[in-house]
């Protein structure tokens, strides 16, 4: 029983921990997942999510209150591994592209501000450093705050019809992406 016990230890001492999926360039192949829309075609902050179900295909947000609201979901199709904002503090709003991407826990946000997102709706934008929060509180207005006190009054509602639609479509998209791959097409 001894050698049995030293042997479970050994070897989940031994097991690597799952790795973090680490942020994904975007490119002109990305689209929101609520919108359907390129996203380097809108200005102003994206995110991503990394769920278990899609390894290396992440979830792609046209405005950062959008991943909010899709964090916030009761059920998604699979286990959130990670998720990204883009630092706003670091480059042009209008090339998304350029812009660095940061650990949505980490940010801090500006809520209520007069900037608009890409989807030309209230957007909550994400900074790396507090003092470029500020900056941007300055000129813009809004509050300070962290992702868990975003209230849920600024967030996106979307619709239980809309948001099975844009589920089904995506799952639809991962099967015929993952079709073509298998054939060779990839």
């Amino acid at each position: 029983m001894k050698r049995f016990l030293l042997a479970f230890c050994l070897l989940a001492a031994c097991r690597e921990e799952a790795a973090i999926p680490q942020p994904v360039s975007l490119t002109p192949e990305a689209v929101g997942y609520f919108c359907q829309m390129n996203i380097l075609d809108h200005g102003g902050p994206k995110a991503q999510v990394h769920l278990d179900a899609h390894p290396g295909k992440p979830l792609f947000f046209s405005q950062v209150r959008d991943v909010v609201t899709y964090l916030r979901m009761p059920e998604k199709d699979g286990a959130v591994q990670a998720s990204y904002v883009t630092d706003m503090g670091a480059g042009d709003w209008t090339k998304p592209g350029s812009l660095p991407w940061i650990a949505a826990d980490t940010a801090v946000y500006v809520v209520g501000s007069s900037r608009l997102g890409g989807m030309d709706q209230p957007e909550t934008v994400p900074f790396a450093r507090t003092e470029d929060a500020r900056a941007f509180i300055a000129q813009y207005g809004g509050q300070l705050m962290r992702l868990s006190e975003i209230p849920e009054t600024v967030l996106a509602p979307v619709p239980p019809e809309v948001q099975a639609a844009e589920e089904a479509d995506y799952r639809a998209r991962m099967q015929k992406h993952d079709h073509a791959k298998m054939q060779g097409g990839m």
